[in-house]
């Protein structure tokens, strides 16, 4: 019944969506597979989950959803805004620090997902979620050793840039010379 209510915010008007915060457990929704649903679903699914976040915006399993479904939908920053509201509504979730690190594994900024990884492992209370954290951890260790990180950008670019100008001058100049 809630997955429903989720899906479709007007469906249902009598449902009781303040019993989402007193849930344990995220609403179940199609998380395995992101080539499981089709685009017009998780479109409405992202949308309920919209609303259900602005008459809940305390309940942190509803941003982690939404971060989910956006992250699904390959929208980075909207996914990431939602993590983080779920990670500064409830410090201690688990599951929404998970995500917040495997949506840096996934934009490849290797440091970051390590780092909010081995908060997510720190946040773990169950051996089944310490063995996804460092699982998890794992990936992100071999992906950075193997060459697949983007390199902090730490040196500023003005040199480059300054002769790659200053060629691009000089081969203009030699053309219209030689014309």
């Amino acid at each position: 019944m809630i997955e429903q209510s989720l899906l479709h915010p007007g469906a249902n008007p009598r449902f009781d969506l303040s019993a989402l915060d007193r849930i344990d457990r995220l609403p179940l929704l199609p998380w395995r597979d992101h080539h499981s649903i089709s685009p017009e679903r998780l479109a409405d699914t992202i949308a309920s989950l919209k609303y259900a976040c602005a008459q809940h915006p305390r309940n942190a399993a509803l941003h982690t959803c939404l971060g989910m479904a956006h992250a699904m939908n390959y929208d980075v920053y909207p996914s990431m805004a939602a993590l983080e509201s779920a990670i500064r509504i409830s410090p201690q979730d688990f599951l929404a620090q998970l995500k917040y690190g495997e949506l840096f594994f996934r934009v490849r900024a290797l440091n970051r997902a390590e780092q909010e990884t081995l908060r997510a492992l720190e946040l773990a209370t169950s051996p089944l979620q310490i063995s996804i954290a460092r699982k998890q951890l794992a990936q992100i260790r071999h992906a950075a050793h193997g060459g697949n990180s983007r390199p902090p950008l730490t040196k500023s670019l003005r040199l480059p840039a300054a002769a790659l100008a200053i060629v691009l001058a000089a081969i203009s100049c030699l053309y219209l010379f030689a014309k």
